[in-house]
């Protein structure tokens, strides 16, 4: 399902894998794109409707989803991304699953509850505007921050994200680059 946004250029081009390796996978990996930017300022509330932003994540390398319960590859690939919270638990990588439901909290929790889904935190975009901000032009769309705070990679469309090719970039990815720091501003 894509959604209207504004034409935003991207340095994100590079594919992580060469496209044949990643395409053997058949596990996403070769929809991951590299690039570096600054993470844009967005705005997000938790399950209790506190608004959050990127930066109340200091230290924190972050993979961030954008997804809905009405949209099936989102319904998909939230199993893999609850095992990947679970994976990296302990390792300062926390992956934000932003639900674009308009339903909001009731919605997300009764999903949570039908799937088994423990690792992932309730966390809310229902009007859009982290998406827009991040420029996603679908759903499901991820991005992975770094923990200096800048967007090395982006994936549009479903991965299984537990799987070995994916959490090795997730974890090479949260790591800033040479002389960038480790926090956001």
């Amino acid at each position: 399902m894509l959604m209207s946004r504004r034409r935003m250029g991207l340095l994100l081009v590079a594919p992580a894998l060469p496209p044949a390796q990643a395409a053997a996978r058949g596990d996403g990996s070769e929809k991951l794109r590299e690039g570096r930017r600054p993470a844009p300022a967005v705005t997000f509330t938790d399950a209790e409707g506190r608004e959050h932003g990127f930066q109340d994540f200091p230290g924190e390398g972050l993979v961030v989803n954008l997804w809905a319960t009405w949209c099936p590859p989102c319904v998909a690939e939230m199993p893999a991304l609850d095992r990947l919270q679970a994976m990296l638990r302990g390792e300062r990588v926390r992956v934000l699953a932003l639900s674009s439901d308009r339903g909001g909290r009731a919605v997300v929790e009764a999903f949570y509850q039908r799937l088994g889904l423990r690792e992932l935190g309730l966390w809310l975009d229902p009007r859009g505007a982290a998406a827009r901000g991040l420029g996603a032009r679908g759903l499901p769309t991820t991005v992975i921050l770094d923990r200096a705070g800048f967007e090395r990679a982006r994936l549009e469309g479903e991965a299984e994200w537990d799987s070995p090719a994916l959490v090795a970039a997730v974890r090479r990815l949260v790591e800033p680059l040479p002389g960038e720091g480790t926090g956001r501003s």
